[in-house]
């Protein structure tokens, strides 16, 4: 593996395409999720088995992965609902709440206190998110089921950080997410079975984006992070997630023409400018 500080970056820009390709493809929320779970194992279990990779879990560990497999598959698929219930700004700001839920949460069960800096970097990162998303989303916003999902979105993912530190510092990376991401696919399959949506028929366009969401978005974006998380604070790599609404952004203009205005690229700079405080820490005490 790479300097985990590079795997963090790799792993962002991967996941950032995400919301571009949701776009191209018409399919529903729902569905996007379980093909981009269950891509990512059917292309991952087969390597870590030839290899011999795959790490039977010891007996104690078996409910933390299990609780980390339903947790980030509830994550993705309540935040692509939320959207539809209410819009993709809130719902990204509500989500992106994630690493103020990740430092309370490490603090109470990892004994790991963020100190000043993290708390400095996330006070500017997510004034950063308020000048990006721009004041009248929060002047608008709606306590309605999108709010709602949204922030129980950004509850699951923190959860799943801080769950799936604990998971990592005692077992491989690539036997951590065949198990995981095969209990979200799982999951999700019924999911989607039990609320009748459409899992095939498509056209061959629409399986090349879900195919790509599977290996890059998931597989290549979540075994970068997750090494990133086994090698570095969770409440700081939480934190630099929030890079994904700028890379997102970026992607957006240049392959769906959406506009990037003067007040999102100032937003952008202010919360890589917090996101590099978090850092600043660890890197004076080395």
């Amino acid at each position: 593996m790479l300097n985990p500080r590079i795997c963090l970056i790799i792993g962002v820009i991967s996941i950032s395409i995400f919301p571009v390709l949701v776009k191209w493809a018409p399919v529903s929320g729902l569905t996007s999720a379980f093909y981009r779970m269950s891509i990512a194992v059917i292309v991952l279990l087969p390597y870590v088995l030839i290899k011999n990779q795959l790490q039977r879990p010891d007996r104690s560990l078996w409910l933390p992965i299990f609780i980390c497999g339903i947790l980030f598959g509830s994550d993705i698929a309540i935040w692509n609902l939320s959207i539809h219930y209410s819009n993709a700004t809130q719902a990204t700001l509500l989500s992106n709440l994630s690493p103020v839920w990740v430092g309370i949460a490490s603090a109470l069960f990892l004994n790991d206190k963020p100190g000043k800096h993290f708390w400095i970097g996330t006070i500017m990162a997510l004034s950063g998110m308020v000048i990006l998303m721009g004041f009248d989303t929060f002047t608008q916003m709606r306590f309605d089921k999108g709010f709602l999902m949204a922030l129980t979105s950004g509850l699951l993912y923190a959860s799943y950080m801080i769950t799936s530190k604990r998971v990592l510092n005692r077992m491989k990376i690539v036997s951590f997410m065949v198990y995981s991401m095969s209990v979200s696919s799982i999951y999700l399959l019924i999911i989607c079975l039990a609320t009748g949506q459409q899992l095939w028929s498509f056209t061959p366009t629409i399986w090349a984006v879900l195919s790509v969401q599977g290996l890059i978005c998931q597989l290549l974006g979540w075994l970068t992070i997750s090494y990133a998380v086994q090698k570095l604070d969770a409440q700081r790599v939480s934190l630099s997630l929030l890079s994904q609404s700028v890379v997102t952004g970026l992607m957006a203009w240049l392959f769906i023409n959406e506009k990037v205005s003067f007040q999102m690229i100032i937003g952008g700079i202010i919360i890589l400018a917090g996101i590099g405080i978090t850092f600043l820490k660890k890197k004076t005490t080395s």
